[in-house]
């Protein structure tokens, strides 16, 4: 997996200071997407142990909330493959922060279980995730009122409530 950048002082994409990975690759291609050059799985530089390691000490500091996981798009399988380990790193190591992830791909549609994206890890990244953005960007419904997502499409879910009641549970409207 390549990745495009990380910010480790990030107060955009999910509540407080986060630390943010923009995974390279996506094959949903919104058209409007405000990074589209992370659609190339190529871009970037390769995801190492020691850019897992940056990540893992960029979250030490309290004010850190959690991570983030944007795109390019964490749910393409090749990406899953690599990101269920990251994941699973952060909350044994530091289980006080919470994981949002954004994807173009609907989580009832596509990750669950039949999902056109759904592979042998992904139950378990969705278990390690707390907040997930999902839908794709649709340019038609743009609006930069909303928070943490781009359009009206787009929700933004509890994911643990959602996967606990096996039902979509909104966290914000």
């Amino acid at each position: 997996m390549n990745y495009g950048n990380i910010k480790k002082y990030d107060i955009a994409d999910g509540e407080g200071v986060r630390v943010t990975l923009f995974v390279s690759g996506c094959t949903n291609k919104c058209p409007g997407c405000f990074q589209p050059e992370t659609w190339d799985f190529q871009y970037g530089a390769p995801y190492t142990e020691k850019t897992e390691q940056e990540i893992l000490d960029a979250l030490k500091p309290e004010y850190i909330q959690g991570l983030t996981l944007l795109g390019g798009e964490p749910f393409e399988i090749e990406n899953q493959k690599v990101l269920v380990s990251l994941l699973k790193k952060v909350k044994e190591t530091c289980p006080e922060k919470d994981i949002w992830a954004y994807t173009g791909f609907v989580l009832d549609q596509d990750l669950l279980d039949g999902g056109r994206r759904h592979c042998e890890v992904t139950d378990e990244m969705l278990s390690y995730i707390d907040i997930l953005v999902d839908g794709p960007f649709k340019q038609e419904r743009k609006n930069i009122s909303l928070a943490f997502r781009g359009s009206e499409n787009q929700r933004v879910i509890d994911l643990k409530k959602s996967l606990k009641e096996k039902e979509v549970i909104l966290y914000l409207e």
